[in-house]
């Protein structure tokens, strides 16, 4: 049984030891690392404006593994820390409320500034951050935000924080920011990610929407910043599940066809996406995939970012990532080039400065959603297109890297790369190889790893051209979190195109826990429930430690085009707000979801026929 601590108010059960631990390489090289490339400190307007009073040095001392006090004055530390930090603030308006309290000359120039200032030192920040918020949706600032002599010096002390923390082989603080395009209230946000340090990062201010709310426009940003100072960047696209069907369109923002052009810069720019955030997961909708059992997980899909549109099913099948990916594939055989062929990882989208995703720690979206015994039930956003619950806010994610070392460098490549996973805030360790010559008793290796290099390639990869007949093998193999629950099984989720071009799909079971069998339909039973509400524990007495599989498409055909990643599930276990009703009194809300199964999603492993 799994034991949870009894709370005490003076010493919170947020409050753990840290236990830092260095990752240690296998004998390919490559070892795991653990991060969060999605959060946001007080430095982010909309962060500050709800109370968030966390600067960038307490999110990365956070993030190392010390205690830190909340905006909300809780003790707040992570069991286990992180290997590598993004602070993606948002650069549009990027430090503006820091300066507002702090009256800043530009900003005292202002009627409105000045009112605002002297409302802040009354107390009354929070109806300045109403009024805020509002300007800043509506454009109706007095203020270019993105004026250089606003935003050159909040750019730089976020880039002399990085600098600061970064300890290249014990923790990584990437330099980066989030772009938060939103037209018509839909979502096209990414985080842009630099692979440099301050020498480069200092020759240019951020992209931002005021300069364009186009992705096409961020890539030729992110093209000029590499040509001047010979710097790499990439970007991340989240939350498509709220663009309301824009994030993986057919169409450009403009509403021009995509073209092979389009598609090779988009698979340059952003090879990675991220599946799933405290916003909701985006890797299948029950809709899309019917025939799939584990669709619906902490699916948000009333509307789009502010609430203003109502979402229709026709929106969905562009914006989850396992349509886009089968949608790639057609993209791939018109003009062999895929806009869609991503990887993917997890990561919070905090605003409260601290990288929190499990569910018996987690400080939610921003000060409001931190511990307490009331914020289930609160409105999380509302809109004229319907409303999201407090309950339905995700603890989620995190960013798990197969690389060789914890620098910049290294951690970077493995993304441009795609050797990269993410989960839903579960520490899974999970690899994946795919060839053509794997076999049972290479589960038996001494060091898998290696001889998944030798033998094919990891995930995020394309198959190698075929060394023979028969159908590609996937190696997979799964460990539990040390500290979480044990494992349901491993699915492997195949996309194809069909004879005529129609993109198919299919989740395959092909490893699991006990001595469950298939029935005659092929389903397999459901592991358990060991969940015992009234205490908010488990026990570990069903599932699997570990599970490792070679695995065979029995259905292969060579002429088409296909894609391959794996599902790693966990037994169920408690949601946060159960932890809330047992520590905090909290009260559950009517229809509110009580259990999960965690899981990691592998980036895939794609085959193209031969030409």
């Amino acid at each position: 049984m799994r034991l949870i601590f009894a709370i005490h108010l003076a010493v919170s059960v947020f409050t753990l030891i840290p236990a830092y631990v260095v990752a240690e390489p296998d004998q390919s090289g490559t070892r795991l690392f653990w991060g969060d490339t999605h959060l946001h400190t007080s430095v982010s307007t909309d962060a500050a404006a709800r109370g968030n009073r966390l600067g960038l040095d307490a999110a990365y001392r956070f993030a190392r593994g010390e205690t830190v006090t909340s905006s909300t004055g809780q003790e707040a530390t992570l069991r286990r820390p992180l290997d590598f930090l993004v602070i993606a603030d948002h650069s549009d308006g990027m430090g503006f409320f820091g300066m507002l309290a702090e009256g800043h000359p530009l900003i005292m120039e202002e009627e409105l500034g000045r009112r605002w200032h002297q409302l802040v030192k009354e107390g009354k920040g929070s109806l300045v951050a109403v009024e805020v918020v509002n300007a800043f949706a509506q454009g109706t600032l007095p203020w270019e935000t993105q004026d250089p002599k606003l935003m050159t010096p909040i750019w730089n002390a976020n880039v002399d924080a990085a600098e600061r923390f970064n300890d290249p082989g014990k923790f990584t603080a990437f330099i980066g920011y989030e772009w938060t395009s939103l037209v018509r209230g839909n979502n096209l946000h990414r985080v842009v990610v630099l692979r440099d340090g301050a020498d480069k990062a200092r020759k240019s201010l951020p992209y931002t929407l005021g300069d364009s709310a186009d992705p096409e426009d961020l890539w030729r940003w992110l093209a000029r910043y590499e040509d001047t100072t010979g710097g790499k960047a990439l970007a991340i696209p989240h939350n498509a599940n709220l663009s309301n069907g824009m994030m993986f369109a057919d169409v450009t923002l403009s509403g021009e066809p995509l073209t092979a052009d389009y598609a090779e810069r988009r698979q340059r720019w952003e090879p990675l996406i991220e599946i799933s955030q405290y916003k909701g997961d985006g890797e299948a909708h029950p809709l899309l995939s019917p025939d799939d059992e584990f669709a619906d997980y902490e699916t948000w899909d009333v509307a789009n970012l502010d609430m203003s549109q109502a979402k229709t099913d026709d929106m969905l099948k562009y914006e989850y990532a396992r349509e886009a990916l089968k949608r790639g594939l057609a993209y791939q055989a018109r003009w062999g080039a895929n806009p869609f062929e991503f990887g993917v990882i997890g990561s919070t989208d905090s605003h409260t400065s601290l990288s929190t995703a499990a569910e018996d720690n987690f400080f939610g979206k921003h000060p409001g959603k931190e511990p307490s015994a009331s914020r289930a039930g609160q409105l999380q956003r509302t809109g004229l297109a319907g409303k999201i619950m407090g309950w339905q806010g995700v603890s989620s994610g995190y960013a798990a890297v197969w690389a060789e070392e914890n620098t910049r460098e290294s951690i970077w490549d493995a993304m441009k790369r795609r050797e990269v996973y993410g989960t839903t805030g579960t520490r899974i360790s999970v690899r994946m190889f795919g060839g053509w010559q794997f076999e049972d008793d290479d589960l038996k290796a001494g060091d898998r790893a290696a001889l998944g290099y030798k033998k094919g390639v990891p995930m995020g990869a394309e198959l190698p051209a075929a060394d023979g007949s028969g159908a590609p093998r996937l190696m997979v193999a799964a460990l539990r979190d040390p500290e979480g629950a044990n494992l349901d099984r491993i699915q492997i989720v195949k996309g194809w195109l069909d004879a005529q071009g129609e993109p198919r799909e299919r989740v395959f079971d092909v490893a699991w826990s006990g001595e469950r069998q298939p029935d005659a339909q092929g389903k397999l039973p459901a592991v358990g429930n060991t969940v015992d509400l009234e205490t908010a524990t488990w026990s570990n007495s069903i599932g699997a430690d570990e599970l490792a599989v070679v695995w065979q498409d029995p259905e292969f055909n060579p002429e088409t085009p296909a894609f391959y990643y794996a599902r790693v599930l966990e037994i169920p276990t408690p949601r946060w707000l159960v932890y809330d009703a047992v520590r905090l009194g909290a009260k559950i809300p009517e229809g509110a979801v009580l259990t999960g199964q965690e899981r990691a999603y592998t980036s895939p492993i794609w085959y193209q026929p031969p030409k």
